[in-house]
């Protein structure tokens, strides 16, 4: 007994080891054959991180597990992913891995985990899932295939993602969070499927949302004829958002159709059932929420669906006299009335039109009429739409438990009729768009982070006409800026249905207009840059194409103040251009034309300024950009008159990269004096020289020429005068305020001390007028500079050359005395020689003088 019992354990363990063993050993294998047989039979290249087979782990069944499996697909979407899956794992009875391919293979479960599945189709009408190889012997019976069997008890998709994308229909649908369930014997002919599927619905057409992430949860059990693969509802109930549905009917699948025959409807028609069909995130708790009347959905779809027909549809959404209110709030909405109609009589797919005949409710005294009709839904939708009534924004939070972040108020009251199609919305053909009627606004409060102060419209008057919509009247306040505005739109629609861009032409008047009014701090400033994140960058807006005629009579940005300020202001494919803006500044003018540009990463800016008798002192102390350009010009007392070409790229903040400048300016000043007091390289300068007093310093009349590239600022020469001094001044500076200038001073002689003024009055009256050029250069900061000059050996240089000159002179007068003034013709030769040696000695004599004198010293 001991014996046959050390056998069976033997057996066992044997067993046991090579069902451990038998994965290992054929692992390698398996991977190869699994990558091979599939992609062998797809257009399309299969990867996957690994393939585990396990026989143990759930024992007496075999798991197969794959990891990380990449479908991408070849020309024309060749790189594209059409299928990732996480986790793709099935479990079998370790017996069914022994069958031959003819027998039918028996599955417990079968499952996916992750899943993304991304179908495109491009705009010739490629479709990137079509990777099936075709049949190389379509006439070929294949006997295999066709005796192959499926048997699957359960299955299920989880944490999954759909997206299709059909680029030649401009329409998007997608599945997020897709949970997917389902058992039943997949062996038989007729069986029933019990089903659990929850997932969050999106769909878009045309650039146009019409769900977002609806929340979609169907229990259902089917009955399957998988002969005839029919399915048919059973026992189920689906939610959209919290709205119940309950399904009957089937659907079939056919060679080249599908038949539907289903009809549905709202179990209750409870009004609770309306609050239900808004998204859970909005809804709220409707538990308790007291409503009167009803609400129901009810629908029925019948037909086939082919490449060029779909069912025939009948839904209704209707509402009687219906009203509600949350328990919390003061009050309610009356007299709700909705009557909804979706249809299709012939099963054309352009057949298909909504009719919404009547939408009514009120709030109070205040009451909502609308109703509308569309035509031709899938293919030019036609557009036939009234709206008549008063919203009381005030009553919003009212009457639903919204949480408005921003502070919104006022009454508009519209009285409009609308009709058009979307092609002529999507290229302007206003003759086939005809708008009628007006909307008012007043009193109406919105306030936001977003803005600095609260935006308050006292009133608005918009008329409705068939090519454009006008604004009549416009009266606002914002801080302290008040507006006033009229003007007209050219295509309100086509930017408010498609993807058109919002055109129109304004008249703007203020009586103070104070930029700080519009521009709110950033709060979150000190976080972001904690956060090392980017922060988000002004663009100006790509939908507008409007033009500004824009006239106020004080502008205020920062501590600056225009006054009398005009011009026009024209915005269009995200660049601000500035035509004729003229306003009086500094006790000056200023004119301004150029351009902000936003289309790429960094905006750019390129601007003409011309400004006429500015203040200097004024202007260089507040305009941060006068400043950086000729910082010395803050001592300057006088007017000036500059015309400056100017482009580079903006900060973030809208405000010039000084080190990206490039440019030119040429400048004038009118009258000036000078404060040298002022400046600390000008101090160093007035002790230095002691012939020059720079506070009578006369600038009247310069002119000069300034160019900006590579960060730096490049003065050419000018000109100026003190007293009987010219003065030359040029060099250049940086942005971070070091400088390299020079300025050289024509000195008249006379200036330059008693020892140079004693020489200079032993010669004569013309010889008396010599001029010294001494140069001072300028180097360091502004806030820290160095001074040189060459004074001192310019006045060395000039006492060597008034020596020599007067060591000639007296020389001269002294040979004057010895040889005389006459001499006869025949003793020149003799004469000249005499008077070389006399040269000679009384040179010599007088070198020897002076170096004994200096000796004495």
């Amino acid at each position: 007994m001991k014996k046959v019992l050390k056998i069976v354990i033997g057996i066992v363990l044997f067993l046991v080891v090579v069902l451990a063993a038998i994965p290992f050993i054929f692992q390698d294998k398996l991977v190869a054959l699994v990558k091979e047989t599939i992609n062998n039979n797809v257009n399309a290249k299969v990867e996957f991180a690994n393939a585990n087979l396990s026989l143990l782990s759930s024992f007496p069944k075999a798991s197969v597990e794959l990891n990380d499996v990449v479908v991408t697909t070849f020309k024309p979407f060749e790189g594209d992913t059409l299928v990732y899956g996480k986790n793709i794992e099935l479990k079998l009875n370790i017996t069914e891995l022994f069958k031959s391919s003819s027998e039918q293979l028996n599955l417990n479960s079968f499952t996916i985990d992750n899943a993304l599945v991304n179908i495109i189709v491009d705009e010739n009408g490629n479709e990137n899932y079509n990777i099936a190889k075709p049949d190389s012997n379509p006439t070929e019976e294949k006997t295999e295939s066709s005796n192959f069997k499926l048997s699957l008890n359960s299955y299920a998709i989880t944490n999954s993602s759909l997206k299709y994308n059909d680029k030649k229909g401009k329409m998007t649908f997608e599945l997020t969070d897709f949970n997917h369930s389902g058992s039943g014997d997949f062996s038989e002919k007729n069986t029933e499927l019990d089903t659990q599927t929850s997932t969050l619905v999106s769909f878009s057409k045309d650039d146009a949302s019409y769900l977002k992430n609806q929340k979609l949860d169907l229990d259902a059990i089917l009955a399957m004829d998988l002969e005839n693969m029919k399915f048919s509802f059973l026992e189920n109930e689906a939610h959209i958002n919290q709205l119940p549905l309950i399904f009957n009917g089937f659907v079939k699948l056919n060679d080249n159709s599908q038949e539907v025959d289903i009809d549905f409807k709202t179990p209750s028609s409870d009004f609770r059932n309306f609050l239900a069909l808004i998204p859970e995130q909005y809804a709220k708790n409707i538990a308790d929420v007291k409503t009167t009347g009803d609400f129901s959905v009810t629908g029925k779809v019948n037909g086939l669906v082919t490449e060029t027909t779909i069912p025939k549809l009948d839904i209704s959404i209707s509402s009687n006299n219906a009203s509600f209110k949350y328990p919390d709030l003061p009050k309610s909405v009356q007299n709700i009335h909705i009557n909804t109609n979706i249809k299709n009589t012939t099963g054309n797919v352009k057949n298909t039109f909504v009719t919404v005949d009547k939408l009514a409710f009120n709030i109070d005294k205040n009451t909502f009429n609308g109703k509308a009709k569309i035509e031709n839904v899938t293919e030019n939708p036609y557009i036939n739409a009234t709206v008549n009534g008063t919203i009381d924004l005030t009553d919003i939070n009212k009457v639903y438990p919204m949480d408005l972040k921003n502070e919104l108020s006022g009454v508009i009251t519209a009285n409009l009729t609308s009709s058009f199609d979307m092609d002529a919305i999507q290229n302007n053909k206003y003759q086939r768009i005809k708008n009628n009627g007006k909307m008012e606004v007043s009193n109406l409060l919105y306030n936001s982070d977003e803005l600095a102060n609260p935006i308050k419209i006292n009133t608005a008057n918009i008329n409705f006409a068939p090519e454009k919509v006008s604004l009549t009247e416009f009266n606002a306040i914002t801080g302290t800026s008040d507006l006033q505005a009229t003007g007209s739109l050219q295509n309100l629609l086509g930017f408010l249905l498609s993807d058109k861009k919002l055109q129109g032409s304004f008249n703007l008047n203020s009586s103070s207009f104070k930029v700080g009014d519009f521009m709110a701090a950033d709060k979150n400033e000190e976080a972001t840059n904690e956060e090392n994140q980017p922060k988000e960058k002004i663009k100006i807006p790509a939908f507008l194409d409007c033009v500004v005629n824009a006239s106020a009579k004080e502008v205020h940005y920062d501590n600056l103040k225009l006054e009398n300020v005009k011009g026009i202001l024209v915005l269009k494919d995200e660049k601000a251009t500035f035509k004729n803006v003229n306003g009086n500044m500094f006790g000056g003018t200023i004119a301004l034309n150029g351009a902000v540009n936003t289309q790429n990463e960094k905006p750019v800016f390129d601007m003409k300024l011309g400004v006429q008798s500015f203040d200097i002192s004024q202007s260089f102390q507040n305009i941060e950009l006068f400043k950086a350009l000729a910082p010395i010009a803050s001592v300057l007392k006088g007017e000036l008159n500059t015309n400056i070409d100017l482009s580079g790229n903006l900060k973030d903040d809208f405000t010039p990269n000084l080190t990206s400048l490039t440019g030119k300016a040429l400048a004038e000043v009118l009258a000036s004096n000078i404060n040298p007091e002022n400046s600390k390289a000008l101090n160093l300068l007035d002790q230095k020289l002691n012939f020059v007093d720079l506070n009578k310093l006369n600038l009247k009349d310069i002119k000069t020429n300034l160019s900006f590239e590579e960060g730096k600022v490049k003065v050419k020469p000018f000109n100026l005068k003190y007293n009987d001094i010219d003065i030359t001044v040029e060099g250049s500076h940086s942005f971070d305020e070091l400088m390299n200038y020079n300025a050289t001073f024509n000195v008249p002689a006379k200036y330059l001390g008693s020892e140079v003024t004693g020489l200079l009055s032993k010669l004569d009256a013309k010889e008396q007028n010599t001029t010294v050029p001494i140069t001072a250069n300028f180097s360091g900061s502004f806030s820290q500079p160095n001074v040189s000059t060459d004074l001192k050996s310019a006045v060395s240089k000039l006492t060597t050359q008034l020596i020599e000159k007067q060591k000639s002179k007296f020389i001269d007068k002294t040979l004057n005395s010895i040889i005389g003034t006459k001499k006869d013709s025949t003793q020149t030769e003799k004469g000249d020689k005499t008077v070389d040696k006399v040269k000679d000695v009384l040179g010599g004599l007088f070198g020897k003088k002076k170096k004994d004198t200096t000796k004495n010293k």
